[in-house]
């Protein structure tokens, strides 16, 4: 298994690499290869940037919405009667735990495609699976 350290030499290597690359081709085609990197780090950090701005809206919105089906007690509901199928996947969860709803909105987030709004939902969910065995 990997673990911090080999894949920090992953990266070195990744890096190394390309910098050998970029000094190859500054003296042997003598292309300005180091001016053409820091443009092109500037241009993606602004589409970055443009991304990020569009994401906001949508994440806003689902995770509202998901506050508002949870205080509403909406996902309490699903989670009553998609829990006898939660049961036979997870039978060591017990019966009407709270986490089925984290998990309901971890899977409902996933389904529609909001793969980035459905991680703090899974994170939750895994904080509370953790907190029912703690080893």
């Amino acid at each position: 298994m990997f673990d911090n350290m080999a894949l920090n030499y992953v990266f070195i290597g990744f890096f190394s690499i390309a910098f050998v690359m970029a000094v190859f081709q500054y003296f042997y085609h003598g292309i300005d290869i180091f001016s053409l990197l820091v443009q092109r780090t500037f241009d993606d950090a602004g589409t970055a940037a443009e991304i990020c701005i569009g994401f906001i809206g949508v994440f806003t919105l689902w995770m509202g919405i998901m506050r508002i089906g949870e205080k509403g007690g909406a996902i309490k509901l699903i989670a009553k009667f998609v829990s006898p199928f939660f049961n036979k996947i997870f039978p060591e969860i017990p019966k009407g735990h709270p986490v089925f709803g984290d998990m309901i909105m971890n899977f409902s987030a996933n389904m529609l495609g909001l793969d980035n709004a459905a991680t703090p939902m899974g994170i939750k969910a895994m904080k509370e699976l953790q907190k029912l065995n703690p080893k």
